[in-house]
């Protein structure tokens, strides 16, 4: 190969090779332009990506040569059609969801990640990860993940969330590298197939009592259900779906913060008063309130699970320090990645918390992760939530099946899922 590279400011010469704020290069008679130019040692390959002109050396690794997000818009499929629309809490109601699929490229394998479209705005999640994180990690080598994160920095702003879709894809590009599956490179071993847990809105209670029956004969063994501004009314529909299915459903009750410690207190209570005990009540209260977390589990037998606590690493601790929750329902994207979740986990585990894992409307990729995250991690003991089967349609090229309230683990390199790049173009919003 030749190279010959153009630059109005300095060059420098390394260990590594040829770096510089560089204009214009030549190789074997191709002109191109870009914003930074790595040259790894020894046989060079050249790949280009993102502005960024990577060459890298054979048998050193595989250099990542471009970071791009895609967001998309997708419908959620109507409750008589079985899926979950309008899907009903106290702070909204859902019938389509934004989401951003994250690629990652080398020359010759192609991970994916997934997040919520951050703030509802595709503009400012494409602008985090392409303009922030995507010029620090083109160039770095595919296996240089934990490095990279222990490295990354950035002022006055969160970017785990965008870390976790980030991350989640390097695993899936290391993993088709590597030709093994991302739970294989977390140890492995500890199932083949996932229980889920199934999701359903805010309802009236006959509306509740008949999608729960449809939940039980799916073969389903826990519902979730969303909590409103009238506790009340909540326990109603608890009453209903419990007495629908015999007591063949645990229930999960997730008000979204939307409770004060007194409603949580008489919600909890009345059921205990009709000896219905949930698997948990989710996060009732504000977050950030340790000391109402404390009281509530003295005041009730009803365990006690935290979600959007677990977002902020500190306020888990406190949690877990203060033995202020039974539960912890951790996310693997707020959390930073799989890397991060599994250190939550561990902190929880370790506390005597039992961990499931939260869902927030999760396509294909997302979901594929956090089956690899189950069948690696014996921590996780309860069935994760999953909307899986809501969609009104896929992004995966073979869409993943719930059958009897499971999901198998996918086979395969990587987390196992091919993305429809068709589909994407159909659903792309920007």
């Amino acid at each position: 190969m030749l190279c010959h590279f153009s630059s109005s400011g300095s060059e420098r010469i390394g260990a590594k090779g040829v770096c510089g704020p560089f204009r214009s290069a030549v190789v074997n008679g191709r002109s191109t332009g870009f914003s930074r130019v790595v040259v790894r040692s020894g046989p060079l390959r050249l790949a280009l990506g993102s502005k960024i002109l990577v060459i890298a050396a054979d048998g050193i690794g595989m250099p990542i040569t471009n970071v791009a997000a895609i967001p998309v818009e997708m419908s959620v499929a109507p409750l008589e059609d079985g899926g979950l629309a309008p899907y009903s809490s106290n702070h909204d109601e859902v019938e389509t969801v934004g989401r951003t699929l994250v690629r990652v490229d080398t020359e010759d394998v192609t991970g994916w990640g997934e997040m919520l479209t951050a703030m509802q705005s595709a503009r400012v999640t494409t602008a985090v990860i392409e303009d922030v994180i995507a010029p620090e990690l083109i160039g770095r080598e595919l296996k240089e993940i934990g490095s990279f994160l222990d490295s990354f920095y950035y002022p006055y702003a969160k970017v785990r969330p965008f870390f976790g879709a980030v991350e989640t894809a390097l695993w899936d590009a290391f993993g088709k590298r590597l030709g093994v599956s991302v739970s294989t490179l977390f140890g492995g071993g500890v199932c083949d197939s996932v229980g889920v847990a199934y999701c359903l809105g805010m309802l009236s209670p006959e509306e509740s009592r008949t999608y729960a029956a449809r939940a039980n004969e799916a073969g389903f063994s826990v519902l979730k259900t969303k909590a409103g501004p009238d506790w009340r009314r909540d326990v109603e529909r608890i009453r209903a779906m419990h007495e629908a299915v015999s007591g063949e459903l645990e229930f999960r009750l997730d008000p979204n913060q939307g409770w004060t410690f007194e409603e949580a207190v008489r919600a909890g209570a009345v059921l205990e008063d009709e000896d219905i005990y949930l698997q948990y009540m989710e996060q009732p209260c504000r977050i950030d309130t340790y000391g109402t977390y404390e009281r509530l589990r003295e005041r009730l037998r009803q365990p006690v699970a935290v979600n959007e606590d677990t977002y902020f690493p500190r306020n888990l601790s406190h949690i877990c320090e203060r033995s202020a929750a039974d539960v912890a329902c951790v996310d693997l994207v707020p959390a930073g990645g799989l890397t991060a979740v599994r250190e939550q986990i561990a902190v929880a585990s370790k506390a005597g918390l039992s961990v499931t894992h939260h869902n927030g409307f999760d396509l294909g990729v997302k979901q594929a992760a956090v089956l690899h995250l189950y069948a690696s991690t014996p921590a996780l003991n309860l069935p994760p939530d999953s909307v899986y089967y809501g969609w009104a349609d896929n992004i995966l090229a073979e869409p993943l099946a719930v059958e009897s309230g499971t999901i198998d683990v996918p086979e395969g390199p990587g987390l196992g899922v091919t993305v429809d790049e068709g589909k994407l173009s159909e659903y792309r919003v920007d």
